[in-house]
């Protein structure tokens, strides 16, 4: 699964004219589940987010986290980051899960996410989204957690 995590002042994301998901300080995620990808994925992915230092300390250092700072999560859907650029110029979206996957895993992941923290907004799945931040720093780090492979 792949995560792209932006520290923000604020974000929302806006469909056919109405707001469906709106934080304050905090992460906005943009998150994708490729083939391969299980809750075992997603639940690795999970943690690494919460526990992700990208906000300053006191001594202005990014030594803290969502979690510690208590900041909001903005979790978007966005197939389009498993998108395979190596050759021509339109992307391939193969590496992508079915849209079937990519639903459950998402879903999987807002219901985990609400589980273990307090703020926690979304996009909507399928839908074309406007999506408006402020990211503060600027701070944009991209996560992957890679499928577990079971030799036979």
């Amino acid at each position: 699964m792949i995560g792209l995590l932006q520290r923000v002042s604020h974000a929302s994301v806006v469909v056919d004219g109405a707001t469906v998901g709106a934080i304050g300080g905090g992460l906005m995620v943009l998150v994708c589940a490729e083939k391969g990808d299980t809750e075992r994925e997603a639940d690795a992915l999970l943690a690494k987010l919460l526990g992700y230092r990208v906000f300053s300390d006191a001594a202005g250092k990014m030594n803290r986290s969502v979690t510690d700072t208590e900041g909001a999560l903005l979790l978007v859907p966005q197939f389009t980051l498993a998108a395979d650029t190596r050759s021509g110029t339109r992307p391939s979206f193969s590496p992508a899960a079915s849209p079937e996957d990519g639903r459950r895993l998402f879903d999987y992941f807002v219901r985990q996410a609400r589980a273990r923290h307090g703020k926690v907004e979304t996009g909507q799945f399928g839908a074309d989204m406007k999506v408006s931040l402020t990211n503060d720093g600027p701070v944009t780090i991209w996560l992957r957690v890679d499928p577990v492979v079971v030799s036979r």
